[in-house]
């Protein structure tokens, strides 16, 4: 599994307004300008991100972007999946059921879905507040498994 930059640059972003979610709206202009990253392509991740609910927009002279919920209630697991489309480590693992020909007989099976489990379980329990706090705590290289 490879996470594309869209989803790396989405958390980016959305940390960006965690920190700053004492500031209002923050324009993306100020967002491209703090992280390195084109206005442009943070436009189009600006539509995915509202269109999953994680941000409110506020147009005129004083619009920009906020978060919708509290930093601490927003999992980068969430984050990904919507950036991402799926976690799954493996293509069977994409439908709820799982339609592949030999899944019955796959020896492999189970420990792909160990996989899976373990990538969401890590990734639905840190919130971007998590992601502050740690930074703030002991800087860049602070995630353990």
């Amino acid at each position: 599994m490879k996470i594309s930059t869209k989803g790396r640059y989405a958390l980016r972003m959305l940390l960006d307004l965690a920190e700053h979610k004492n500031d209002g709206f923050i324009s993306l202009k100020e967002i491209a300008e703090r992280q390195n990253i084109s206005k442009p392509y943070l436009e189009q991740i600006v539509s995915l991100l509202h269109t999953s609910n994680f941000l409110r927009a506020n147009r005129g002279k004083q619009g920009g972007y906020m978060l919708t919920k509290a930093p601490a209630e927003v999992t980068v697991g969430q984050v990904l999946r919507s950036t991402e489309g799926s976690l799954v480590p493996v293509a069977c693992l994409e439908d709820k059921q799982n339609l592949c020909d030999r899944a019955g007989a796959c020896k492999t099976l189970p420990m792909w879905n160990g996989l899976y489990k373990v990538i969401n379980d890590y990734l639905d329990g840190i919130t971007l507040q998590d992601m502050l706090d740690r930074y703030n705590e002991h800087g860049a290289d602070s995630y353990v498994i």
